[in-house]
């Protein structure tokens, strides 16, 4: 069986839906490898700061041929010298070994392997090593009584083909994994507890198994076996939460009779309590063994028998292996129940046992610099600009127009050009003109020959009328002159064209009337700025800016707000109203039609505002529109 939990993909502090995922992983494996790699992604998940681990196990061979790895966390790094070295030295000493990976810090920290042999009746049979990431915080001390309980869970595995006994181990480990599938598939925590009691009561024999959890502090009884409901406040009830609080705080199972625990530690225990439970309630044995998930308690399980029965060796070991894994299921169960404060509130203080810790000094690095850029964006103040496209424009535009119909003949300068006033910019052809011209004057000195001859005959009739023809004549030859003046398309001021190219319509037919040129002049310009209607009601007359043109970027121009116009217009999709500016000073490469970005100051105000003005006021017009 390979699952993604198997191969330690999800971290140890990951969603309740993970953890409880991973759980069901471990007790549905199907084969020793399937065992192991779920065991080992378990026990990396509960170790602060694991980060790779391995199993190797002897074959048939024995100690002579070596360990073979089994099992890897996490899948993908699977490098065989990497724990080579504590391996060797975990054989060679027969015990466990912490070997630093490198130079210890100041306040002790760094990297270390850990190992630890697992043992079959004497002889090596697997080993287990980690590495991880420690402090000064007993993540070392952790880790060995994680290896320490949690090797029950493979020397169990690996009595399975040993001859006497085997049927008994394998009995223990399939209870093991189905009481575990059955508490995951509970729907809360009560549910959960009542039913571990109740099974476990009925496997190991025991008159009564109390199940307690940590709640406000102290540890109060959740369950009892073979007992629905029970008085919290009861005598029972006390003398039970007694001998859990004694376990818990002495951080160790504790038995009663103290002489039951075989190999233990130095120091006797004190079983004050578990001597009260077992004498006023007629127990002749009692283990109390505390459950802890993450180096922290959350729990204590409590066993009793009566008469002269007393838990065997196996059973104990059954019962320190069920409560090595009830741990943390059932701080994943209490967590579902938990109110969202509580969550909160435990994510916190999670976050701040990482931040004061002496590791994880680049997490504390980034949390300093974005609470450092938090206080500069609530306490510090800026210069709240306004931001608008810009194009130049001249102080005033005029046109050059064709004065008659007629035909180009020259064109003297393009868009671009500089122009002084009164130089020639364009020729209209004038022949058509000069022909009635000529014509004109012909008959100018004909209606003159006429005007003479009737006043020599003294003809006042014929006189007066020759003269209104002359003078007819006369005006229509001063037109063709106008016309002919005209012919000359000149610049109007010294500027430049801005719009006209008629460099490649020689020849071509112009109407009256018609736009043939702009000029701007050089020297009086005006800024246009589009500005957002987000943005215009904190436009005003006067307000002073800054602007950079496409044309050179690396250049700002100084300007002044002169007007700001009740003209909208829609621009790629945005509505923007037209405001115009005075820039403060002209450069020379300045011509009009250039564009850029412009922006206007507003005055100072509050980072955080400035930098969340927009997103707030959508929210604002966002609410107001869902309001009903």
């Amino acid at each position: 069986m390979k699952s993604a939990l198997a191969d330690g993909l999800l971290p140890p502090a990951g969603s309740a839906a993970g953890r409880a995922a991973m759980w069901r992983a471990f007790a549905a494996a199907g084969s020793p490898e399937s065992f192991c790699r779920a065991w080992l992604a378990l026990l990396c998940s509960r170790i602060p700061g694991a980060d790779a681990g391995v199993v190797a196990m002897y074959g048939s061979g024995g100690e002579s041929a070596g360990p073979v790895p089994v099992a890897h966390w996490p899948e993908s790094r699977t490098d065989a010298g990497l724990f080579s070295g504590v391996i060797e030295r975990a054989v060679e000493l027969s015990q466990g070994v912490v070997l630093p990976r490198g130079p210890r810090g100041d306040a002790g920290g760094g990297r270390f392997q850990v190992a630890y042999p697992v043992k079959v009746d004497g002889k090596l049979r697997a080993l287990v090593a980690i590495e991880l990431e420690a402090g000064a915080g007993g993540e070392i001390d952790l880790a060995v009584e994680e290896l320490q309980w949690g090797g029950v869970w493979l020397e169990t595995l690996l009595r399975r083909g040993q001859g006497k006994g085997e049927g008994a181990a394998a009995e223990r480990v399939g209870f093991v994994l189905n009481l575990f599938a059955s508490l995951l598939d509970q729907p809360d925590f009560d549910r959960c507890a009542s039913v571990c009691v109740t099974e476990l009561a009925s496997f190991l024999e025991c008159d009564r198994v109390s199940l307690g959890a940590i709640r406000g502090g102290k540890v109060q009884v959740a369950a009892l076996s073979h007992c629905a409901q029970f008085d919290r406040r009861s005598n029972l009830a006390r003398a039970i939460e007694e001998a859990m609080q004694e376990s818990i705080d002495q951080h160790r199972p504790i038995s009663f009779p103290a002489g039951q625990d075989e190999g233990g530690p130095a120091l006797p225990a004190i079983t004050q309590s578990h001597a009260r439970l077992a004498h006023g309630f007629e127990s002749a044995s009692v283990r109390t063994v505390p459950l802890v998930s993450a180096g922290r308690a959350v729990g204590a399980l409590t066993l009793e028998r009566r008469g002269a029965r007393t838990l065997t060796p196996a059973a104990r070991g059954t019962v320190d292996s069920i409560a090595a894994l009830l741990g943390p299921v059932l701080d994943l169960q209490l967590a579902r129940e938990r109110p969202l404060g509580e969550q909160v509130r435990g994510r916190l203080l999670q976050w701040r046992a990482i931040l004061l810790g002496p590791s994880q000094g680049g997490l504390k690095l980034a949390v300093a610099g974005i609470a450092v850029l938090a206080l500069v964006l609530l306490f510090g103040h800026g210069t709240f600009r306004v931001t608008a496209e810009t194009a130049i424009e001249g102080s005033v535009h005029r046109v050059v127009a064709a004065p008659f119909n007629g035909y180009v003949s020259e064109v003297a300068v393009r868009p671009g050009d500089k122009v002084h006033a009164g130089e020639t910019i364009a020729r209209l052809d004038d022949r058509d003109l000069r022909l009635e011209r000529l014509k004109a004057l012909a008959l100018r000195d004909e209606r003159s020959n006429q005007v003479r001859e009737s006043m020599a005959n003294h003809d006042r009739a014929q006189s007066r009328i020759a003269s209104a023809q002359l003078a007819q004549t006369q005006a229509q030859l001063s037109l063709l002159d106008e016309q002919l003046s005209r012919t000359l398309l000149t610049a109007p001021f010294d500027g430049v064209i801005v719009r006209g190219d008629l460099s490649h319509s020689l020849g071509e037919a112009v109407e009256r009337g018609q736009v043939l040129f702009e000029v701007a002049p050089l020297e009086s310009y005006r800024v246009v700025l589009q500005v957002d209607e987000r943005d215009i009601a904190a436009v005003r007359a006067g307000q002073r800016g800054e602007l950079t043109l496409a044309a050179n970027p690396g250049e700002r121009l100084p300007f002044t707000v002169v007007a700001v116009t009740p003209v909208n217009s829609a621009r790629e999709g945005r509505n923007v109203f037209r405001v115009e500016a005075r820039l403060d000073a002209l450069p020379e490469r300045l011509r009009p039609g250039m564009e850029g970005v412009a922006k206007i100051e507003i005055g100072r105000e509050r980072l955080a505002w400035i930098w969340t003005r927009d997103l707030a006021n959508w929210a604002r017009l966002a609410l107001w529109s869902a309001l009903p």
